[in-house]
């Protein structure tokens, strides 16, 4: 699918938008009730419902606002054990496509995000690690508890280590959380970019059309380095590999 964003009029574009828009929070309303019932199953079930809506969720943006996406690199994902998945952060988009990539994913987030209505309880049901960044000690303590436990228990850990969303471009301060995690663990590190963010912008109402690159880069192991070393792979791979898009 190429990017076709210049034959479509602003007023279209809109009109797309308002529908997928009027969508999302409808569904994400409704479905978020439906989370909180399954919080007395197991974690497995309440993955599956989360990515069911997920993939059907990114099937209806396709469909209204013709943004699509390509993954490149699967090869790269370990196949035999888990690791840390550090990800560029530049829109919402890879916040609900990551899940349907990475199965039995656990999200270090900030704890505020659980409390957002709708959104949030539904979040919950996927036993995030939430953390309170203005204690950082004691979050950072909880990163690797709690992260090491996920990932003996065969689930993935991913990190968006700027912590907020960049406009396309540009580069946020790196957080050595997920490196820190990775090297507690001794496992290896995932990275990601993508380009979500020239069609899906932050803080921007419109949807552009065309085609998201997704990018799984080489696997970066922790044993023997420094946070910091690590840390500084992961970003220059990751804004490297951005830029070039």
């Amino acid at each position: 699918m190429q990017n076709t964003a210049k034959t479509y009029s602003t007023f279209n574009l809109f009109i797309r938008s308002s529908i997928f828009f009027l969508y999302s929070g409808i569904s994400i309303a409704l479905y978020s009730f439906l989370c909180i019932c399954s919080f007395p199953f197991p974690l497995r079930y309440r993955q599956w419902l989360i990515r069911t809506y997920l993939r059907f969720y990114i099937y209806l943006l396709k469909i209204i606002c013709h943004v699509d996406y390509r993954v490149h690199g699967l090869e790269n994902i370990p196949t035999t054990r888990k690791g840390v998945i550090l990800c560029k952060h530049q829109s919402t988009w890879e916040t609900f496509f990551l899940p349907t990539l990475f199965h039995n994913l656990a999200i270090i987030l900030k704890r505020e995000l659980l409390w957002v209505p709708f959104f949030g309880w539904g979040l919950a049901t996927l036993d995030p690690i939430a953390i309170d960044r203005r204690k950082k000690a004691s979050a950072m303590q909880q990163i690797i508890e709690k992260g090491k436990k996920c990932l003996a228990d065969g689930r993935w850990i991913l990190v968006f280590p700027e912590g907020t969303r960049m406009p396309v471009g540009h580069a946020g301060k790196y957080q050595l959380g997920g490196a820190r995690l990775a090297i507690a663990a001794n496992c290896p590190i995932i990275p990601i970019a993508h380009n979500a963010g020239r069609f899906w912008p932050r803080k921007s109402f419109i949807k552009h059309p065309g085609v998201i690159q997704v990018i799984v880069g080489p696997v970066i192991e922790s044993e023997g380095r420094t946070p910091e070393e690590l840390m500084g792979l992961a970003k220059a791979w990751i804004e490297t590999t951005a830029a070039e898009m």
